[in-house]
Parts: C-alpha cells; sequence; structure tokens
C-alpha cells in the first residue's frame, strides 16, 4: 500500500513484498534508488526489486518511511538492520544531511558500542545480515568493543577490590561487587563463530582465565543442553541421531580449543573437563580433541571425585561392550603418574617455608607425594565401581591394578574390596589371572579387619591366604612384644613431618590433610597395642594366682600333710617313750650304787 495518499509512480518489491512509492523522497535519499532511476537512459521506470537488500522487507519499509520523513526510532533490536540497509541504499551525507547512515552511526557510538550487552545484542542481530555486516567492518567493531570494555571492567573491579582491601582508603559506602560474569552469560545468544571471534578477542586483551572459563561453561551447558537430552525412541545410527551427534562433536571440539592453557593450576573446574570428555566420547569427537581433554584431566586429576572419572563407553547400545571407558580412564592416570615437575611449582612463595621447596619427589612429605596419595583413593574407589561390570576383561581390570607405584597407598584395605568384588562378579578367571590380580595387593598393608576376611575368603589363591596369616602372625607377635613396624602399623608422625606453619592454609595438598587420617590410625593401633599389654599383664596375675590355688587344693598335697602329721605325732610318742625308758634306767643304777655302797661300808 501507499505511504503518502499521492498517487505512486514506483512500485518497489522486497521478496513477497511489493511497496508503491514515489521516486522523489527516495531519490533525494538513496543513492542507490537514484542511480537506478535517474541515471538511466530509460525514464519511464517504474519498477524495481530489491530483494537482496538486508533485512529484507523490514529493513526496507522503515527506510521508505525514514525517506518520506516519518520518524523512525532507532532501538537494539533494528540498529543493526537499519546500519546494514542504509549502506545497501547508499543512503549517506552525499545525498542529505543526517541521513540514515548518520543516524544509526550516532546511536551505535552513544548506545551500543561504550556498553558489553547492548553490543553483544546487535552482534546477535549481526549473524542474519551477513556477508553485509562484515563488509562495512559493523561485527569486528562490536567484538572489539565488547573486548575493550570486558578487561575495562575488569580493571575497575580490581581496584575496587584494592581499594576495599585497605579500610583507610575505602569509601563509606562501597557497592557490592558485580559477579564476574553477568554478562558472559548473554553470550550465549551468539552463534558458534561469532562467540569464538569474541572469546579469541577478550584473550587477546588479556581478560582473566578465570573468567573466560566461566564463559566457556556457560555456554556450552546452552549450547549442549537441547542436544544431550536424548529421545529414548531415537534409533541409533539413524540420519537424525547422526546429525545430534555432529553437533555434539562441533561444540565440543570448538570448546575445547578455545579452554586456557593446560596447567596443573588451570582455573577451568575438574567437572566441567569431565562432561566434554564424556560428550566426546559420546559424539565421536577427533583423537586429538580427547587427547587434550584427558591430558587436562591428568594434570588436575588430584582434585577430581568418582563422578568425574566414571566415563561411559562409546558401546553403540552393544550388551557385550564394558559399560566404563576405561581405557581412557589408563591414560588419564598415566598422564597423572608421568608428570614432571611443573616449573610453577619450584617458583618462589612468599607464603611458603623456604624448606618446602627442597622435598624429595617422591617422598612421602612432597606436594606430589600428597596428590598421589589422594589419587590412589579415588583410584581404589574407581575400581570398586568398575568391578561390578561383567563385560570388564581381566585384562583390562588387572592393568588399572597395576597402575600405582607401591608407596602411593598407606592401606591396601580399598583395593582388597575391588578385587574381592570383580573376583566375585567374574567367577570364571583363569588361574594366572587371578593370581596376577591378586598379587597386586600388598598383604602388609592390609588392616586387622581385611586380613581376618581375607584369611577365610576362598576366592583367593591359596598363596595369598599363606601370606596374610603370614604377615598376621608377625603383626600379632610385634604386638605382644610391644614392638613397632611402620608396614603393619602405619607411618609415623616422624615420618610425614608437617610443613612449617606460615600462618596460609595448606590446601588440597598439605600433609597435615592427606595423613591425618593415617596418624589417626597410627594412634588407635598404640592404644590397642597399650590395651593389648595390660590385658597380658592381668593374663599373666590371673594365671599366678591360678597356680598358686591349683598347688594348694590338689589331694596329693592333703595326704602329704595327713602323714606329715602323723609322722609328728609319732615322733612325739618316741620321744616319750624314750624318755620314760631313760628315767628307769637311771634310778636303777641309783639304787645299785647305793646298795655297793652301803655293802663296802665301814660302819
Amino acid at each position: 500500500r501507499p505511504i503518502s495518499d499521492v498517487s505512486s509512480d514506483l512500485t518497489i518489491e522486497v521478496g513477497a513484498s511489493s511497496f508503491a512509492l514515489h521516486k522523489f523522497p527516495l531519490v533525494s535519499r538513496s543513492g542507490r534508488i537514484k542511480k537506478l532511476l535517474v541515471d538511466t537512459k530509460d525514464a519511464k521506470i517504474s519498477h524495481i526489486n530489491l530483494s537482496s537488500i538486508p533485512g529484507g522487507s523490514e529493513a526496507f519499509e522503515l527506510a521508505a518511511k525514514f525517506c518520506y520523513g516519518i520518524n523512525v526510532e532507532i532501538m537494539l533490536s533494528n540498529v543493526a538492520m537499519l546500519r546494514c540497509a542504509s549502506n545497501f541504499l547508499e543512503m549517506t551525507e552525499e545525498f542529505a544531511d543526517k541521513n540514515l547512515e548518520a543516524r544509526t552511526e550516532a546511536y551505535m557510538k552513544d548506545m551500543v558500542l561504550p556498553n558489553i550487552s547492548s553490543s553483544i545484542s546487535v552482534l546477535h542481530h549481526c549473524e542474519s545480515l551477513l556477508p553485509i555486516s562484515e563488509e562495512i567492518n559493523l561485527v569486528n567493531r562490536l567484538i572489539n568493543a565488547i573486548a575493550n570494555n570486558a578487561c575495562k571492567e575488569q580493571l575497575t573491579s580490581g581496584l575496587l577490590k584494592l581499594d576495599h582491601n585497605f579500610p583507610s582508603k575505602a569509601m563509606s559506602n562501597v557497592a557490592p561487587e558485580t559477579p564476574s560474569d553477568w554478562w558472559g552469560k548473554s553470550l550465549a545468544v551468539l552463534n558458534l563463530s561469532f562467540f569464538q571471534r569474541v572469546i579469541l578477542a577478550v584473550k587477546s586483551k588479556g581478560l582473566n582465565q578465570d573468567m573466560i572459563s566461566k564463559i566457556l561453561i556457560n555456554y556450552t551447558h546452552d549450547s549442549l543442553q537441547g542436544l544431550a537430552v536424548r529421545d529414548p525412541h531415537l534409533v541409533k545410527g539413524s540420519m537424525f541421531d547422526l546429525e545430534l551427534q555432529r553437533k555434539q562433536r562441533v561444540v565440543v571440539e570448538a570448546m575445547v580449543n578455545l579452554l586456557p592453557t593446560q596447567s596443573r593450576k588451570s582455573p577451568v573446574p575438574m567437572a566441567f573437563l569431565s562432561s566434554l570428555l564424556k560428550t566426546a566420547i559420546a559424539s565421536s569427537a577427533s583423537t586429538s580433541c580427547k587427547s587434550d581433554l584427558e591430558r587436562r584431566i591428568g594434570l588436575q586429576l588430584d582434585q577430581a571425585i568418582l563422578e568425574d572419572i566414571l566415563i561411559p563407553a562409546n558401546s553403540h547400545r552393544n550388551s557385550h561392550t564394558a559399560m566404563y571407558d576405561t581405557e581412557s580412564i589408563l591414560r588419564i592416570f598415566s598422564i597423572f603418574l608421568n608428570l614432571d615437575e611443573d616449573e610453577e611449582e619450584d617458583e618462589e612463595d612468599p607464603l611458603r617455608d623456604e624448606n618446602d621447596t627442597a622435598y624429595d619427589f617422591d617422598s612421602p612429605r612432597s606436594p606430589k607425594q600428597s596428590s598421589i596419595l589422594k589419587v590412589s583413593k579415588l583410584l581404589d574407589t574407581y575400581l570398586a565401581e568398575v568391578a561390578l561390570d561383567t563385560n570388564l576383561s581381566p585384562l583390562k581390570f588387572i592393568a588399572l591394578t597395576e597402575l600405582l607405584p607401591d608407596h602411593a597407598r598407606v592401606v591396601s584395605d580399598g583395593l582388597y574390596r575391588a578385587v574381592d568384588v570383580f573376583l566375585k562378579v567374574h567367577p570364571n578367571m583363569k588361574d594366572t589371572e587371578r593370581y596376577r590380580l591378586c598379587k597386586t595387593i600388598d598383604c602388609q598393608k592390609l588392616s586387622q579387619e581385611a586380613c581376618s576376611h581375607a584369611a577365610q575368603n576362598e576366592r583367593l589363591p591359596v598363596q595369598m591366604a599363606v601370606q596374610v596369616l603370614y604377615f598376621e602372625q608377625i603383626r600379632l607377635r610385634n604386638a605382644m612384644s610391644g614392638g613397632h613396624n611402620p608396614f603393619f602399623f602405619g607411618a609415623t608422625n616422624s615420618q610425614f613431618p608437617q610443613r612449617s606453619s606460615s600462618g596460609v592454609g595448606s590446601g588440597a595438598i598439605s600433609p597435615r590433610d592427606n595423613y591425618a587420617s593415617v596418624r589417626r590410625e597410627n594412634r588407635e593401633l598404640k592404644l590397642e597395642v597399650a590395651r593389648m599389654r595390660m590385658r597380658l599383664t592381668d593374663l599373666e596375675k590371673d594365671h599366678v594366682s591360678m597356680k598358686q590355688e591349683m598347688v594348694g587344693s590338689h589331694p596329693t598335697n592333703k595326704l602329704l600333710k595327713s602323714i606329715t602329721r602323723k609322722l609328728r605325732k609319732l615322733n612325739s610318742l618316741f620321744r616319750i617313750n624314750n624318755m620314760k625308758a631313760a628315767g628307769s634306767k637311771a634310778n636303777s643304777e641309783s639304787r645299785f650304787l647305793s646298795h655297793r655302797r652301803w655293802r663296802y661300808s665301814v660302819s
């Protein structure tokens, strides 16, 4: 329909739409239309096709209204479209003052480019305006504005935080800190190509890697959220399924390429790396992509939990395939165990004691060793979980159990439980495989409960049962004699000296945290040994008292006592008779002497 009541002399078609207009207002502001009408030899042209105008009929209608002098409100939603349309129609200052191109440029400078969210919104609308939005440099200007403003905001936030840390310089009413990723969430509206260009731009400008990681996590979550929800009735290998995998693969590979530099102190959370690897395996991503993720996870493996390493295998619904991708886990743990000391670990830290940098690489008190202890517990938990998989081959499970060095485990109970579960789930293992698997268990590091269980476990080879009984005997002998063997009672505190206190928490790699449970178990064992000594002393006392009672109450002793009493009586009788006999003899002798004296008397 015509814009004015005057009969039109020009019809312009834009796609399926047709506009009845007048030549004069259009020619006065549009260089392109002027060329089509005035500069041609045919003066009777009354029909023009402008289907190639960016923004289509909507953009042309707004531009035509502007040519007629009707007020056109420029907004974030249409400024990119009007800017591209004005360029296409050549609505420049050459043909009229304050033309559409100048008006849109003014709006861009005042309302769009200084603001990150506004720039992102306009950049999103540029996606449908390609290639003209690229040709007029609109896309690059918006991306550079986003990067510059993001870095300015980061600098401002850092200065506010610095002022806040010094009360003497702090203002009385400091505004609360703006969330660091408040604008990063709006980047999720961009397509993958524009998003990649924005991230590369903010990286080149020096944006904090932690913020970049948050932006990547948010964008990946929003991009894969719809793709991750799969139809349970979806046929595996169908065209729709293959297209879904392709989209997932493109997103994951792009995100991996945008991740910050690999480092043991990387700000990328372990959970995010794990989810990327799971999606990469499920979508059959490139080998280089999966290898990059495996290395990143290996560098930070001491920060992982069980859910992070339970990676489903890409089984293609094969019922005879293992549930979990153990090959990937083998590579991840090998990467962690083969790490060289990072240069970052050797740099001087003002919050760390000078002696801390002199740790031996494999000594129990080194940060490397404390991380290995964490990883050993993680692996034992993982082994107990995958042992339930009936499709997991014994050789792969054995390879997992043989991963860690001997010093990685303080106690072998976790490994023993995992092995026992695997033997129970896989009763048809070969004897050689069973022996090799059980050989990975250090019987000297089993607790009393585990030893008791192993000694009665019929699933274990006879050789291991003999070993368990042997070491249990040594343990009891040491306990009875009061000896202390670190192989059976854990390491003492002198073996694991704590870091010198510096007033700063030791965090995830502190020997205080890592060996707290070991020291606790050591104290409990010492108390148990003390109780056993006391019990042994009580038993010895009871033994002596029982022996005395037995000696006192024996029948033979009673007979001996009675015989002794009788003998004493007989002895007394004999003594009395002897005394009487001696007395009578003396009397007779005295009478005989007196008689003799009387016989031979003179008188």
